[in-house]
């Protein structure tokens, strides 16, 4: 299923969701200017789990505290379907929970998901030495958010079935709640071997919701 659009409306701008969206494309096309040393880029500003647990940075080398690359590694695709696949799922439910936030907390709420993510997939693949990338882990947070706060939104997916396309609508948590099924199945299925970081998708949405949950309890009280 691919969601294409939801019925919830928004009450003032986008800014910050839309200054994302800008910030990840002109950073991958930087990428597609370097050619053969993108790979030595991405391996510099990528968060590697070894680095991370062992205290080290190892080549090549970058000119800042290692941990730093929690936060660049967020902003940083490995290819255009990576980057406009994440891209889309953030403009269609990231403006929502801009919306309901604001945009201060709202940057505050996707960058702190983001490393929330990189440091789950960490976690679980300590000695890892390939470059966590990508901003889903942040994206996943966005999404436990809306599963909070627009669970009965309907949102309109495509679904491809054999040589067929049909266009259905489902409630926000069911269209959600089967994605994070299908991530934790995923990761069960795979095991450590997947070149996806499930685990940052996986500790993103939960980390979106749970904090999500807490800021409306405190509204409510």
């Amino acid at each position: 299923m691919f969601p294409l659009k939801t019925d919830a409306s928004s009450t003032r701008w986008s800014v910050c969701t839309i200054l994302f969206i800008l910030l990840n494309i002109i950073l991958f096309i930087y990428e597609a200017t370097l050619g053969g040393t993108a790979q030595t880029f991405i391996r510099q500003y990528g968060a590697i789990p070894y680095e991370i647990t062992h205290f080290v940075d190892t080549k090549p080398y970058i000119n800042f505290p290692i941990y730093f690359t929690l936060l660049t590694s967020i902003f940083l695709h490995g290819s255009w379907i990576h980057l406009l696949g994440n891209m889309w799922f953030l403009f269609i439910f990231g403006r929502n929970v801009e919306d309901w936030l604001g945009h201060s907390r709202f940057i505050l709420f996707y960058l702190v998901c983001g490393i929330g993510a990189s440091t789950a997939q960490i976690i679980f693949s300590p000695f890892s030495r390939i470059p966590t990338i990508g901003a889903s882990g942040a994206i996943a947070g966005v999404l436990g958010g809306y599963f909070v706060l627009y669970p009965r939104t309907k949102v309109l997916c495509l679904v491809p079935v054999f040589f067929f396309i049909r266009f259905i609508n489902l409630p926000a948590f069911i269209f959600l709640g089967i994605w994070i099924i299908w991530q934790v199945f995923s990761q069960l299925t795979v095991g450590p071997f997947s070149n996806i970081a499930f685990w940052a998708h996986i500790g993103g949405f939960f980390i979106g919701l749970f904090w999500i949950r807490w800021l409306k309890s405190r509204s409510w009280r």
